[in-house]
């Protein structure tokens, strides 16, 4: 007896991983088919000049994602903040610039966004090169976890999308984070989609490799390059300074890391030069 009911628990588990996926399109699809409200569309005019420089159909392809996004993730004010709705769309356009003509699967497992008004301080044991442990609190302006929660300053977000050109843009680093991890602790070597093609691991190990170990020779002479020096703490960080690079300094970027710049083409799916 208590057999029969194992098979039959492990038999209800497979069939809910199996319709899982359907059932979530069949969602999206329904969400997808209401009109963009005009509200938000003020919001986005208003708040994200970056949208201005997007081609026709990838700007309405944008606002599906961010209607999918806003109807699928929760939204969680911390420190006393309200979330209103322009908060929601502000955030929701900038992390969705990283899913255009790819799957919203790749943000599946992203449950909560928490916002707090402005940077937010954090407390943690860290250990130094000989081995001593002691607390330290850092001001943050955004943090990625593995467990598919972003914590956001809504001030360090609102600022990043109203100067698009900057390379500095704490939404689509975090987010990036969160691609990094969809399969685990984040490395600088986010899954490809599946069935692409055009992805060559060794030929993205290679290229990042090289334009990490520079930066990190920029970093150590302290120079200041086209990438943010942060980026040379390791894979991850990198990863994510490169996308921000990737989505606000697209030229600059094509011109003088153009190898990465390609790679970085192939993962996302975009031209972000082409828009100028």
């Amino acid at each position: 007896m208590a057999f029969a009911i194992l098979c039959a628990a492990a038999l209800g588990l497979i069939l809910v991983l199996l319709v899982q996926p359907h059932w979530r399109a069949y969602r999206q699809r329904r969400v997808a088919m209401h009109p963009f409200p005009a509200a938000w569309r003020k919001v986005l005019q208003r708040r994200v000049p970056l949208l201005r420089r997007m081609p026709a159909d990838l700007q309405l392809q944008l606002k599906k994602r961010i209607q999918i996004f806003i109807a699928e993730k929760a939204f969680i004010g911390c420190a006393g903040l309200q979330v209103t709705e322009e908060m929601r769309v502000v955030i929701a356009a900038q992390a969705c610039l990283l899913v255009m003509n790819r799957s919203m699967a790749h943000f599946a497992h992203v449950r909560q966004i928490l916002v707090y008004p402005g940077t937010f301080v954090t407390q943690r044991t860290v250990t130094d090169e000989l081995g001593l442990q002691q607390d330290e609190r850092q001001a943050l302006s955004g943090e990625s976890w593995e467990q598919g929660q972003v914590i956001l300053s809504w001030q360090d977000a609102l600022e990043d999308a109203a100067w698009p050109d900057d390379g500095h843009n704490v939404v689509l680093h975090e987010f990036a984070h969160q691609l990094d991890q969809e399969n685990g602790a984040a490395q600088g070597a986010p899954p490809p989609a599946a069935g692409d093609r055009q992805h060559n691991p060794e030929r993205w190990k290679q290229v990042f490799s090289q334009a990490y170990r520079q930066l990190q020779r920029q970093a150590r002479r302290g120079e200041q390059g086209l990438l943010n020096p942060y980026g040379a703490q390791n894979p991850a960080e990198f990863f994510a300074v490169a996308t921000e690079t990737f989505f606000e300094r697209a030229t600059e970027m094509a011109e003088h890391y153009p190898a990465l710049y390609q790679e970085l083409c192939g993962y996302y799916k975009v031209d972000p030069a082409s828009w100028h």
